[in-house]
């Protein structure tokens, strides 16, 4: 079984990774994933999780591959202005050609 992505990301591109930390509400999933959606984009990864003390919290970490850096900052901008959305953290994966 192959580690490499299905599509390599392109020398200016890497796969955009993004944790969304927002409150537990039926709304935020589909608000969250519509910034990427009217953009013609699907996460090639998602994972949510309901946490805290009561069920009160909402963490999701999601990834959009071959994106570039302007992409990224411009849908980590809109993720935070999103109603329940408390912080957007943001990092990068590149992949090394391997001989």
């Amino acid at each position: 079984m192959s580690t490499m992505p299905v599509r390599g990301p392109s020398h200016n591109s890497y796969t955009a990774c993004f944790s969304v930390f927002a409150h537990a509400e039926p709304s935020v999933m589909p608000r969250v994933l519509e910034v990427f959606a009217k953009r013609g984009m699907v996460p090639t990864m998602w994972h949510s999780t309901v946490c805290g003390a009561a069920g009160e919290e909402l963490h999701i970490d999601l990834q959009i591959a071959d994106l570039d850096r302007i992409m990224a900052d411009v849908l980590a901008r809109s993720l935070r202005q999103l109603v329940s959305v408390e912080c957007v953290l943001t990092s990068e994966k590149r992949y090394t050609m391997s001989a």
